[in-house]
């Protein structure tokens, strides 16, 4: 489970700083003498960069926005295709349908994340980016998507929102595509409460994210802020220096985090029999371990295992308690009826499984207690 379990005097320590040192400044820009020139937006950037090994980075409000600044820096336009994932969460397909685009589903394969295949077949000649969503810690086949996406010249936006630390070839989920996003809300492996970032090794991509998100702001270093030039319309997506506080505290603990998650992962892992099946891990790959999911092809018995957990004090994440908001066959107010329907198949896969959180407030102990009942559960078929 996230960030937000270990929030503690470290968080408030950095946030009381804006007031006994910064003199109060909650805005990233300006303001420099009496914040002592103390930039805690940009400094949360530089430490993502440092961390994740990437050129840029940029602090935004959101990881939904996100999304949508990286989808109108990839050039995407209103009439559109921009392809995603069944199994999801609807704040993609918001960002797409919001910057005037149409949202193409592609089912999904035994990772439960996009199907490449199904992918090579969603591609138009007005397919302008895809975004797969390497989803509930685990990575996406992302070298063959990225393969695809260079064949046909087209921008890949990597959603890392849901599997912020995993990686895959000892690299860091979120710097494989032209663009990364990451999700920094309260339910995250780390929190800012809100907020979300853009990576990315691509400079003008970057450039046009930056003025983008500050109502176009140009930070032209000829002129002061209030005189900037601009050259593209912008909106208002900027992180505040509240955010940010915490987020460089967050980013320090989340070496922690990680450990932390693969101690009980592992535990509940090893306990299951063998013959339980989980979800399958792409080789070379690494989960950041805060979920794990179990298939159970039989309904009674998921649903005995679903009221265990629940009784248990694990409960269970969005498969199946938000799988509303987490699967497209759902959106009929964002998605064509034509395309659901394609999604049958998909549907009764990620039903199959349950999706176990992972919580650093649990003791790993109990843990293997959880593994012994549900092999006992199995055991009574």
């Amino acid at each position: 489970m996230p960030g937000n379990e270990i929030i503690d005097k470290k968080e408030l320590a950095e946030i009381t700083k804006i007031f006994t040192k910064s003199d109060g400044v909650l805005f990233a820009h300006g303001y420099d003498n009496r914040r002592k020139n103390i930039f805690r937006v940009r400094n949360f950037e530089k430490n993502l960069n440092k961390f994740f090994k990437t050129k840029y980075s940029l602090c935004v409000s959101s990881g939904t926005a996100a999304i949508k600044i990286a989808l109108k820096a990839c050039g995407v336009k209103p009439g559109d295709e921009v392809i995603t994932q069944a199994f999801n969460f609807i704040a993609t397909v918001e960002a797409i349908v919001d910057v005037g685009a149409k949202p193409i589903i592609t089912n999904i394969d035994d990772t439960l994340n996009m199907c490449p295949e199904d992918l090579k077949k969603k591609i138009s000649k007005k397919t302008k980016a895809v975004i797969p969503v390497h989803m509930l810690g685990f990575p996406a086949n992302i070298l063959e998507i990225k393969k695809i996406c260079n064949k046909h010249k087209i921008k890949l936006i990597e959603d890392n929102c849901e599997s912020v630390g995993a990686k895959l070839n000892n690299k860091y989920l979120g710097t494989f595509g032209d663009v990364g996003i990451m999700s920094f809300d309260f339910g995250k492996n780390i929190t800012t409460g809100e907020g979300g970032s853009i990576i990315s090794d691509n400079k003008k991509i970057i450039k046009y994210c930056k003025e983008y998100h500050d109502h176009g702001h140009e930070l032209n270093p000829k002129f002061p802020r209030g005189m900037d030039t601009v050259t593209n319309p912008g909106f208002n997506y900027r992180m505040t220096e509240l955010q940010a506080a915490v987020g460089i505290v967050q980013l320090s603990k989340l070496r922690k985090i990680l450990s932390e998650h693969k101690k009980r992962y592992s535990i509940l892992l090893k306990t299951l029999s063998s013959d339980i099946v989980t979800r399958p891990l792409i080789n070379n790959a690494t989960s950041s371990m805060d979920t794990l999911m179990l298939k159970v092809d039989n309904s009674n018995i998921r649903k005995k295992i679903i009221n265990y957990l629940r009784s248990s004090g694990i409960g269970v994440k969005n498969v199946p308690d938000a799988i509303k908001w987490h699967f497209a066959t759902y959106w009929k107010h964002a998605i064509s009826k034509a395309q659901l329907n394609n999604l049958s198949k998909s549907k009764e896969k990620i039903e199959k499984f349950i999706a176990i959180p992972i919580s650093i407030r649990i003791k790993p102990a109990h843990y293997k207690k959880v593994g012994v009942k549900i092999n006992n559960f199995f055991s009574n078929l």
